[in-house]
């Protein structure tokens, strides 16, 4: 079975185009995802894909209409070969049946492999840097120190409920008891 997906955005005038392609490509069923209110459309791609069996083939109008993302397409197109299901993009001449198409697909997942890999080590590095400077990486604490002492002298009067300074402050209780702690765990180190 030949199996046809088309998305569109909101502002983008191609549905259309793209079903009139799909079905010149010879696709029995065309699942369509628009987009609305801003929000992207996936319950047509998971029909699409709950459609297919080994054997059988998703056509698309082009390549950036089945993923937002190079990872997001290269992890479909392994999910296909796991399923020995073809993959053909109409527009940029791509189909899984070829030895041509193959080795497209595969340069694609090595470079998104190679970008993955760089991104990984830069950030790595950008974090010693950081280190190696006094900064550290991490959420910044919700109170300062003069708040956690405010906190502890406030709840020194016994007539005080943790509860009470914790709203004052505009925090959770788990989120002062923790920043106390915090704070006279670091004084003992």
């Amino acid at each position: 079975m030949i199996v046809g997906y088309a998305r569109a955005s909101v502002d983008d005038e191609t549905l259309s185009q793209q079903t009139d392609a799909l079905g010149r490509a010879g696709c029995e069923r065309v699942f369509l995802d628009e987009a609305k209110y801003g929000q992207p459309g996936q319950d047509g791609l998971a029909q699409a894909l709950s459609q297919l069996g080994p054997g059988d083939e998703l056509v698309v109008f082009k390549l950036d209409r089945l993923g937002r993302t190079v990872r997001q397409l290269i992890k479909l197109v392994d999910e296909f070969r796991r399923r020995d299901v073809g993959f053909r993009s109409l527009t940029d001449g791509i189909d899984t049946a070829t030895p041509s198409g193959r080795g497209f697909l595969q340069t694609i997942a090595d470079l998104s492999e190679m970008e993955y890999s760089l991104t990984r080590e830069r950030t790595r590095i950008g974090r010693a840097i950081a280190r190696a400077r006094g900064r550290e990486g991490g959420r910044h604490p919700k109170l300062s120190l003069h708040q956690i002492e405010q906190a502890k002298s406030l709840l020194a009067d016994r007539t005080t409920s943790v509860s009470e300074v914790a709203a004052r402050l505009g925090v959770a209780r788990s989120t002062l008891y923790r920043a106390i702690e915090r704070a006279s765990a670091s004084r003992i180190d």
